[in-house]
Parts: C-alpha cells; sequence; structure tokens
C-alpha cells in the first residue's frame, strides 16, 4: 500500500452536525464514521488479522501502555514496527495509557510529571510521563498517537474534575513538544473535563489552540449513562476544529454511535462487540441476541439473515446456540467475526445517509427497530 505524503481528513458530506469523510493516512485511506476494533495487546481477540480485514475493518486501535510492558516498545520496533509484528499493513490507533492510570487506579500515582504505576502483570515498577508516551508511539509506528491525558473518573467533584482536565492540557502540550512529525502520522488531543459542561467546553477550546491533527473526547462511557455522555458531546463538539477528525473514545453500543455521529462524531473505539461476542452476546439491527438462550436449540435458518459474515451465511442460529453450549471455541470465534461485520455495516448504512441527505430518517428507523429487540 502506497503511504500517503500528508495526514489528513477531507468532509465529503454533511447532514445537520453528521458527517462523512475521507482520513489519509501514511498506511491507507479510511472512510468516516469509522469504528475501530480493539486490538490491545496487538491482537483483536480470537481472530486472525486477516479475519478482521474479511470483516471490513480499516482501521484497528492497539494500547500502547499494554505493549509497553510486554512484549516491550523496543522489542517490537527491533521486529519491524507493529503494522509488521500484528500483520496489520492498514492505520494503527494506539492509546497512551490515560485510561490505565484510571483502570488501575490502585496501582498508579499520578503528579505533574507524569505517573509512576506498579505493572498489573508482574509488579514491576515504570514511570510513565508524557515525553515516555510519544517516544514510546513513535517507536511502534503508530499511525496516529493518542497524547497522555489523566482520565477523570466517574462520579467526580467538579474540583476534581478540574485539575484532572487542567493537567491532562499542560500534559497535551508536553505531548505536542515532543512528537516527532512524519508524513502521513497523527497526533490527536484529548478533551477531558468530566459531566461539567463549562469545564468541558474549556478543554475543547485549550486542545484546539495547542493544535492537534484530531481530536478525542475522553473520560466518557464510564458510567454517566448515554443522556449525559450526549449532553457533554452538545457542549464540547461545536468547539472543536471543523476540519479535523473527532473520536469518541472507548463508545461503545450501536446506539451510542448512531447518537454520536449525529452530534458531529467520526471515529469510535470499544471492546464490546468483541467482548460480547466471546460470551455469546451477537447484535443485529432487531437488537442483541443471547446465543445462549434455549429459544435457539431447535432454530434454522441464520442469525440475521441480512448479515454476510460466515456465521450467518453458513450456519443455521441453532450451530451456534449448540457452540456455545458445548463451550466449543468456535462460537466466540463466529460471533465476534459476527459482531465487526455488524458494525461494520452500521457505519457503512450511516456514510450513505449522510451522503444522501437522510441520516434523520434513517436514525430514527434504525433506533425504533434496535431498541424493540433483544432476544
Amino acid at each position: 500500500m502506497a503511504a500517503m505524503s500528508t495526514f489528513s481528513w477531507t468532509c465529503r458530506a454533511r447532514d445537520g452536525a453528521a458527517r462523512a469523510g475521507l482520513l489519509a493516512t501514511a498506511h491507507g485511506e479510511v472512510a468516516t464514521p469509522v469504528f475501530m476494533p480493539v486490538a490491545t495487546a496487538a491482537t483483536v481477540k480470537g481472530l486472525t488479522a486477516g479475519q478482521v480485514r474479511a470483516a471490513g475493518a480499516a482501521m484497528v486501535l492497539a494500547n500502547a501502555y499494554h505493549l509497553m510492558l510486554r512484549p516491550g516498545a523496543a522489542a517490537i520496533a527491533r521486529l519491524g514496527g507493529l503494522h509488521r509484528f500484528m500483520d496489520w499493513p492498514g492505520p494503527i490507533l494506539t492509546d497512551s495509557g490515560g485510561f490505565q492510570l484510571l483502570s488501575l487506579k490502585g496501582l498508579a500515582r499520578v503528579e505533574e510529571e507524569g505517573a509512576t504505576f506498579r505493572s498489573h502483570i508482574d509488579g514491576s515498577r515504570h514511570r510513565l510521563t508524557p515525553e515516555d508516551a510519544m517516544a514510546i508511539q513513535h517507536g511502534l509506528d503508530s499511525t496516529v498517537a493518542m497524547v497522555l491525558d489523566e482520565c477523570t473518573e466517574h462520579p467526580a467533584a467538579r474540583a476534581r474534575a478540574r485539575a484532572s482536565m487542567e493537567r491532562s492540557m499542560r500534559w497535551a502540550a508536553r505531548c505536542k513538544a515532543a512528537f516527532r512529525p512524519r508524513p502521513g502520522y497523527g497526533l490527536f488531543g484529548i478533551v477531558q473535563g468530566g459531566v461539567f459542561e463549562d469545564l468541558r467546553r474549556a478543554s475543547a477550546e485549550a486542545a484546539a489552540a495547542i493544535g492537534f491533527d484530531g481530536y478525542a473526547l475522553g473520560g466518557l462511557a464510564v458510567g454517566e449513562g448515554q443522556a449525559e455522555m450526549f449532553r457533554v458531546l452538545d457542549a464540547a463538539v461545536p468547539l472543536l476544529p471543523p476540519s479535523r477528525p473527532r473520536y469518541l473514545m472507548g463508545v461503545g453500543r450501536p446506539d451510542d454511535l448512531v447518537g454520536a455521529v449525529a452530534r458531529g462524531i467520526d471515529m469510535f473505539d470499544c471492546v464490546l462487540p468483541t467482548r460480547s461476542g466471546r460470551h455469546a452476546r451477537a447484535f443485529t439491527r432487531r437488537g442483541e441476541v443471547n446465543l445462549r438462550n434455549a429459544r435457539w436449540r431447535d432454530h434454522a435458518g441464520p442469525l440475521d439473515e441480512d448479515c454476510p459474515c460466515p456465521a450467518c451465511r453458513r450456519h443455521d442460529l441453532a450451530y451456534l446456540h449448540h457452540l456455545f453450549r458445548c463451550g466449543e471455541l468456535l462460537g466466540p470465534v463466529l460471533a465476534t467475526l459476527h459482531n465487526l461485520f455488524f458494525y461494520r455495516r452500521l457505519t457503512v448504512e450511516m456514510r450513505e445517509a449522510i451522503a444522501a441527505a437522510r441520516f434523520a430518517p434513517w436514525q430514527a428507523r434504525f433506533l425504533a427497530t434496535y431498541r424493540a429487540g433483544n432476544r
């Protein structure tokens, strides 16, 4: 795949706040809205890179924190970089580790210089500063690097959310200074501020003033609920530069994606489709299906007759039910594949609806059908 000379996002269609665009990178082009399957430790759990490509994924997310600990960024660099290491020639976005400072809170201490933490693997002591985060992601050859931020817990008092947000903005400026630009590579800033609209607006303005290749909203989908998340997006997204891609980190459910696209978001990642697949939950346009439910024991016909994935094209729903009841590994593989196919179709349909200036009626139909489901 030929390298792109610049990193850029081009808006190709708008419908209200919803946008359809094209992200150009050193590792290929990505149509947006896009959902990035999560490959935390350089693998989408249970699938080969070829299977992930076959599901239509154009870009994946890996985690610099986890790869820093095992096998180490230097080891991956010696082996030719993350793309070669995991057999993924397309774009890779790497999270810097800010969320782990929250999720592994008992193991981490955050100070102005950076974070000190103990590995959740072996208890070894490590230091992570904004400058370290940039060096690690550079060594991984990340197409899109994320600034190091302090992901605010929920719920958090206003004073705590403000202090955390302001530190994240100071760290963002340090990341921008330490980032080594290369043609076709990008650095994204992260907006924080908890559920406080004024703090989110202040963070969005501060990040935009620093200047990044794209902008993410972090610290959401951490227990605040969909209505609160949408309220935060309504406050912050309009303040982000319209010529840059917007990324909602760690989100989410299909109706989360649809509502966020309606508010101007272009990029998403979440473990939900793969984790749900491993636990016998499959997504369809008529809601979620519990593949362990006894009602499917003798069910002839596919899980989703409109889906082209191997699970739906080649097997009855009864077979998928059988695999999970028997504990066969093929069950999680097929269900995970199906969910990635579904998320891919969802983003394609949103792009088509935006291009046709029919996003609002499409959204209403999708949500009415999806929320009436769950079987």
